[in-house]
């Protein structure tokens, strides 16, 4: 296939680990494979991007990995990055790997909010454990941190240099959104994020105003 399309569905296949990873609904069995699905996709996807079909063992590992990722979002849900990128990706044509990728580490920031906002429908949970969730996989991928936050700018600096190594841009302006219209349709996306079924599994719930800030961001990188 295509480089860029391994780039796209790579990405989002370590979407899917993240989202599930850090998921009110992220259990015993969902964590592991979320886990080692990242951790293939960071050692084999590069290759598999280079290689292609010339390189098997990265193929089939970054096929294993997107099908463990899978496995584990189909038991515990997405989040709020899948929201956006479904309203980003239908209203600009953007590969949904690539939108994904355009949000993630912002919303991974949002998400390691020491005291986030709850879902009252998952109040059962004490709270969200977003930000130890992020640090325990960095520190699974060998990363360097001694607290949890000095993990998780470690693990989106990862992602980061991941999305630089196959030609991914670093922002949604990058990816060819002309300003005017991104800011004209701003709140129509934000709204639509926030009815998205993703929203509802997200550890840090959103206000509407939260998420054009975070599209914002995404937009201009900062």
């Amino acid at each position: 296939m295509p480089r860029a399309l391994t780039a796209a569905g790579g990405i989002d296949a370590l979407t899917h680990s993240l989202e599930a990873l850090a998921s009110f609904m992220a259990s015993d069995f969902t964590t592991p494979l979320a886990m080692e699905a990242a951790r293939l996709l960071f050692e084999f996807l590069p290759r598999a991007y280079d290689k292609g079909a010339a390189d098997i063992e990265a193929r089939q590992a970054v096929h294993n990995a997107a099908t463990m990722a899978g496995m584990a979002f189909a038991n515990a849900f997405l989040g709020l990055c899948h929201s956006m990128a479904h309203k980003l990706g239908a209203r600009y044509h953007l590969p949904h790997g690539v939108a994904n990728a355009l949000i993630i580490e912002k919303v991974m920031a949002y998400n390691a909010h020491p005291a986030p906002t709850k879902m009252a429908a998952f109040a059962q949970y004490r709270y969200p454990m977003a930000g130890a969730a992020y640090a325990r996989l960095a520190r699974y991928l060998g990363l360097a941190g001694g607290s949890d936050e000095e993990l998780l700018q470690s693990l989106n600096a990862a992602v980061a240099a991941l999305k630089a190594r196959m030609g991914i841009p670093a922002s949604i302006q990058a990816a060819g959104v002309d300003e005017k219209v991104f800011l004209a349709d701003l709140d129509a996306l934000a709204l639509d994020a926030f009815d998205d079924q993703c929203t509802g599994a997200n550890p840090h719930y959103p206000l509407i105003a939260e998420i054009k800030e975070l599209y914002l961001r995404a937009y201009y990188n900062n």
